[in-house]
């Protein structure tokens, strides 16, 4: 079930949220178990076969979770690592089954001519995020920050529903101390309104704005991806597209997430800050899905040493941090390789850090432009590579736009300027850019101008006043309930991962 179909927004949400406020008034864990009922159904709508693979997955956490509690509270801390180990082992076990067994078979075979057969695996929905959820849970239990008796809570706590599928990545003491407090279960008109101007203007990100900039790009990619060269404009065209795409969509979702929340009663961590404005690479990732920074940081990259054994284990740490975070997003040699190139941004952010602060260069405020432009272009280049359907994909993609393939002038541009005729003549046209016509080149570039205006001039959802957010609700909810209605729902990008 997607949060932009019908069924949810007229079927599903207006049952479950009408039923829970109506049990909350009398019993908390009524309530709270018809959360985790309807969060199970949400979860079966998409394949209700992987259901029982879900409650396993719950089950086996809270006894382990609950194991390594008692031995650490016992003093038996080398028992309580033994049994985090084996606990975190089986659920990296499980997620390499599904994942990542047949990128394994296909890269083993590709390697060394094996032959072996790849399996044909189906990827549970959200296993990623309901892993990692788990993990952290479970570190934090053996480090003494959590505790959990109730089974009811801690299934609601991995399957709340506005969170399963593409996160956030949750906390269990951010988390728990809500689904305890009696106010969670009480209608708040304030709440509700906030929650509900959250959702539907990541509603109107998602479907007015990313589906568009998808239908922009995806025939670029698939060019590439097919073998054809990608010209300059085509390329550019859309790696910009995608961009926006992505950003739209995944804090859209992100967006709708936390405002599902806030009409429940329960407050969902941020998982996006103007990541497009950065300054630094260091910076887009204190925006970007802040809730996988955050475990990356505090459960990868902080164990394996952090910064405290000096600068080269440091840049080490951030290597294998982002090159695992690469590889959790993607079964595929594109994902390794996009989260090698961040770990190696991120090591040369550092170090240029360290160096500015000796030339005394970071404080220029003439260097800002300087410093943005730099981030954001290797950001692109890193979508290019996270999209593609292969590393060759990627490369001719890259190569267009480096104008190593053609720079040819659009053939949309000679009906407007006839004199460019003689200019393109000897060139051909350009393929894979917009829909071939002069409205749809005229449409992308409006498209792209909108998306650097919205993400670098205007503030995010959670800065705006009230006041701004009913008139942005005002202009965009008829056309995004347009969209609901009579076009195709497409799924969140983020759902693949």
């Amino acid at each position: 079930m997607l949060f932009n179909s019908p069924e949810f927004l007229f079927l599903y949400l207006p049952i479950v949220l009408v039923v829970f406020f109506a049990i909350g008034k009398y019993r908390r864990d009524y309530a709270a178990a018809w959360i985790a009922f309807a969060s199970l159904v949400f979860y079966g709508w998409w394949d209700a076969r992987y259901v029982p693979l879900l409650l396993g997955s719950i089950a086996f956490n809270f006894w382990a979770g609950n194991a390594i509690s008692r031995q650490t509270g016992g003093g038996r801390k080398a028992a309580a690592k033994r049994t985090l180990v084996a606990a975190i082992t089986v659920n990296l076990a499980l997620l390499a089954y599904y994942k990542y067994s047949a990128f394994f078979v296909s890269s083993v075979n590709a390697a060394f001519g094996a032959g072996w057969a790849v399996p044909n695996i189906v990827l549970p929905l959200g296993i990623s995020f309901f892993t990692f959820t788990q993990i952290a849970f479970l570190a934090d239990a053996y480090y003494g920050k959590v505790k959990e008796a109730n089974f009811l809570h801690y299934v609601l706590f991995v399957t709340y529903f506005p969170h399963l599928i593409a996160g956030p990545v949750l906390h269990h003491k951010e988390m728990m101390p809500q689904f305890a407090d009696p106010s969670s279960y009480r209608f708040s008109q304030e709440r509700f309104t906030a929650g509900m101007l959250l959702f539907l203007l990541g509603l109107a990100k998602k479907v007015v704005l990313a589906d568009r900039f998808g239908e922009f790009c995806s025939a670029a990619f698939k060019g590439a991806g097919d073998g054809a060269e990608i010209s300059f404009f085509a390329a550019w065209g859309a790696a910009l597209a995608y961009t926006f795409q992505l950003y739209f969509d995944f804090s859209g979702y992100s967006d709708m997430a936390v405002g599902l929340g806030k009409m429940i009663g329960v407050e969902l961590p941020i998982n996006f800050n103007s990541p497009y404005k950065a300054q630094s690479i260091a910076d887009f990732w204190r925006r970007w899905h802040m809730t996988l920074s955050r475990f990356l940081r505090d459960y990868l990259y902080i164990p394996l040493g952090g910064n405290r054994k000096g600068p080269v284990r440091r840049y080490l740490n951030l290597f294998i941090t982002m090159l695992l975070g690469g590889l959790w997003h993607g079964a595929g040699w594109t994902f390794v390789v996009w989260g090698a190139l961040h770990g190696l941004l991120l090591s040369i952010n550092h170090l240029w850090q360290e160096l500015a602060e000796r030339m005394r260069l970071g404080g220029q405020k003439l260097l800002r432009p300087v410093y943005w432009a730099l981030t954001f272009g290797c950001v692109v280049v890193g979508w290019v590579i996270f999209r593609a359907q292969s590393l060759s994909a990627a490369g001719r993609m890259l190569e267009g736009m480096a104008g190593g393939s053609s720079i040819v002038l659009p053939t949309q541009f000679v009906s407007i300027v006839p004199g460019l005729g003689r200019l393109i003549a000897s060139q051909g046209s350009v393929p894979y850019l917009a829909d071939g016509t002069v409205m749809g080149l005229f449409e992308l570039m409006t498209m792209i101008a909108l998306g650097f205006v919205v993400v670098l001039c205007c503030p995010n959802l959670y800065q705006m006043k009230k006041r701004t957010q009913f008139l942005l609700v005002a202009v965009t909810f008829a056309f995004a309930l347009q969209k609901v209605l009579f076009s195709r729902n497409s799924e969140f990008l983020y759902f693949q991962f």
